[in-house]
């Protein structure tokens, strides 16, 4: 059973910074690409960066500029560096990753749990 465990989440005042990391488990073949998503109260799921094995980045018009994503050299976890917090970065941040289980069969995508980041005065 393959598994995404997300962390950093937590309390914010604008203008301040949170690190969050989220680690595959279990087993697997390889890992693709890996990202982070978000969804805030009333809105939909949206797409904040993302990051290919070969490590290109993609960012949301939103957060370029603020945001950092990286990964390890072993590929299996990302990280999402958020500078400079604005309150409609309020939401709770999914990682996702596109994981291959086995050669034998197509890679999948697969989500953490989610973990809340709220930025408030």
């Amino acid at each position: 059973q393959v598994r995404l465990v997300e962390s950093g989440g937590g309390l914010v005042q604008p203008g301040g910074a949170l690190r969050l990391s989220c680690a595959a488990s279990g087993t697997y073949f390889s890992v693709n690409a890996m990202g982070w998503y978000r969804q805030g109260p009333g809105k939909q799921r949206e797409l904040v960066a993302s990051m290919t094995t070969g490590g290109t980045p993609t960012y949301a018009d939103s957060v370029k500029g603020r945001f950092t994503i990286s990964r390890d050299n072993g590929r299996s976890t990302v990280y999402l560096e958020m500078n400079s917090l604005k309150p409609e970065d309020t939401a709770v941040y999914y990682c996702y990753a596109d994981i291959l289980s086995s050669p034998r069969a197509p890679s999948g995508g697969y989500w953490g749990q989610g973990t809340q980041v709220t930025v408030s005065s």
